[in-house]
């Protein structure tokens, strides 16, 4: 597994995962935050999805550092839990404030983030998985010498 498969597992993992993630808990009422945003962020006003899912991209890669070696039950938990955590700590106490915005408060706030990180987590995790079973098979069938 190379750090490019690990980002594209990222990057679709918040587009199939972490957003109908947030979609769902739109629904349920517990966040006013839509999913799939095309507002435009800063500085190069891309639409904010596109944002979302380049970081989402770039997460991927120590995720995929971190669960590599694991098997199992310990590998869901782990980048569920990597998940949750590690992207939501940096988006409120990082990107925020580098935004000029207030630090996030309120347990709704800190629920949505975990949720819908949690979800990326694990859908980057599942992402990594198939891309390993599709590399391994291609291997097996190849002939010698071909990539």
């Amino acid at each position: 597994m190379s750090a490019l498969r690990a980002f594209v597992a990222g990057l679709m993992a918040t587009l199939l995962a972490h957003q109908p993630a947030l979609w769902i808990l739109q629904l349920a009422g517990l966040t006013e935050r839509g999913p799939f945003a095309l507002d435009p962020t800063s500085p190069l006003g891309v639409p904010a999805v596109v944002s979302l899912a380049f970081w989402g991209g770039l997460w991927g890669i120590p995720l995929w550092m971190i669960v590599r070696k694991r098997r199992g039950a310990g590998y869901w938990l782990t980048a569920a839990l990597f998940g949750a955590i590690a992207p939501t700590l940096v988006a409120a106490f990082v990107a925020a404030p580098l935004k000029g915005q207030a630090i996030p408060t309120g347990w709704s706030v800190a629920v949505t983030g975990l949720v819908v990180n949690a979800a990326w987590g694990l859908g980057t995790a599942a992402f990594l998985v198939l891309f390993a079973r599709g590399a391994s098979s291609r291997s097996a069938t190849a002939p010698p010498g071909s990539p």
